[in-house]
């Protein structure tokens, strides 16, 4: 199977002194595509800026004429987790661009699967502000875009953070459906199973918290038992990943206990939701241990294109799975809830 990816754009000058967002990230991710020795299946496009249009759709333009000005203004730190240089604006607009050119080339192929491997990462970038590291929502771009053309897409965000940003973005869009699985609590602080979506687009959201210390058998049963009758119901066309890698147990931003083999076992599930080859993408979002990034990139690539990849095994028996019938129960009450008092007042 092809696998397409983006070109090695130049993000060397969005850079800050030892932040953990940094441009080895996505060397490690590319160095792991080289392992899978696809020869003449690995498809490289050339990245392209996204337009004013295309980035209005998910962001405000007021936004984005700001962070423009403060970016060729000379940077700096946005918050204390998130900062821009001089050439961040450049970089950015060239990071979203780079999924949507990713995406067009499998709509053109009608085959293969799509990784994106650009930074600064997507998923915490709000309508309207940067967060999180994050500047534009590169996945939100890809998937507001796929629903222009008349696509009802999934998002699929395995990222140990959650994706507040996309989650917001997509809060009241009927043809999206936003499913993260995240650690609770944890930054942002967003994620709650009761949040599942506007009034014009209720169950467009399904999220499922994870305790600290959860292992790959707890998110292998969400993604059976909780995510993949709501896919189902929901039919997709397309399906889109934000792929983070920052739930390893390696990794140095949070606590649960993953090893690469689980990311290659969450892959193998989530590419079961796409009933059309050619409507796959993993997008890449946080990871910050390189070592750990690569070879999770290397297995998550090897699952999905029935590469030999030799990992790790996966990971079982950390807290969590009692959780998830809470999860269930919390998601329900919140239906029913909202379900009720849109009857009330329709009355």
């Amino acid at each position: 199977m092809v696998l397409v990816v983006n070109d090695a754009a130049d993000d060397s000058l969005h850079e800050s002194p030892e932040h953990p967002e940094r441009p080895g990230r996505v060397q490690a991710a590319r160095a792991a595509l080289t392992t899978l020795d696809l020869g003449s299946d690995l498809v490289v496009v050339p990245a392209r800026v996204a337009t004013r249009a295309e980035l209005s759709r998910v962001h405000a333009v007021g936004y984005l004429d700001e962070l423009g000005a403060y970016c060729y203004g000379g940077g700096g730190d946005l918050d204390q987790d998130t900062y821009a240089t001089y050439d961040s604006w450049s970089i950015a607009t060239l990071a979203a661009g780079a999924g949507l050119a990713v995406v067009t080339e499998l709509q053109r192929r009608g085959d293969g699967v799509g990784f994106v491997a650009v930074r600064p990462p997507g998923h915490h970038a709000l309508r309207d502000r940067a967060m999180g590291f994050c500047l534009l929502n590169n996945i939100a771009v890809s998937a507001a875009a796929l629903v222009a053309q008349g696509e009802r897409v999934v998002i699929v965000d395995w990222d140990v953070h959650h994706g507040n940003g996309t989650q917001q973005i997509f809060w009241d869009e009927p043809n999206v459906l936003y499913i993260s699985l995240h650690q609770w609590p944890l930054f942002p602080g967003s994620g709650s199973p009761v949040e599942i979506g506007g009034p014009g687009a209720l169950g467009s959201v399904l999220n499922v918290p994870l305790p600290a210390g959860a292992t790959g058998d707890v998110l292998r049963r969400a993604l059976e038992d909780i995510v993949a009758p709501v896919v189902d119901a929901f039919g997709p066309t397309w399906v889109l990943v934000s792929a983070g890698y920052d739930a390893h147990y390696l990794d140095p931003m949070a606590d649960l206990c993953l090893s690469d083999g689980d990311f290659a076992d969450l892959a193998s599930s989530v590419a079961r939701y796409v009933a059309t080859p050619g409507r796959l993408a993993f997008f890449l979002e946080g990871g910050y241990h390189l070592d750990a990034l690569r070879d999770s990139v290397g297995a998550t690539m090897a699952a999905v294109l029935g590469a030999p990849h030799a990992g790790e095994p996966s990971t079982n028996g950390g807290p969590g799975a009692s959780h998830l019938v809470s999860v269930a129960a919390q998601r329900r009450a919140a239906f029913e809830s909202w379900t009720r008092v849109a009857g009330e007042e329709a009355r």
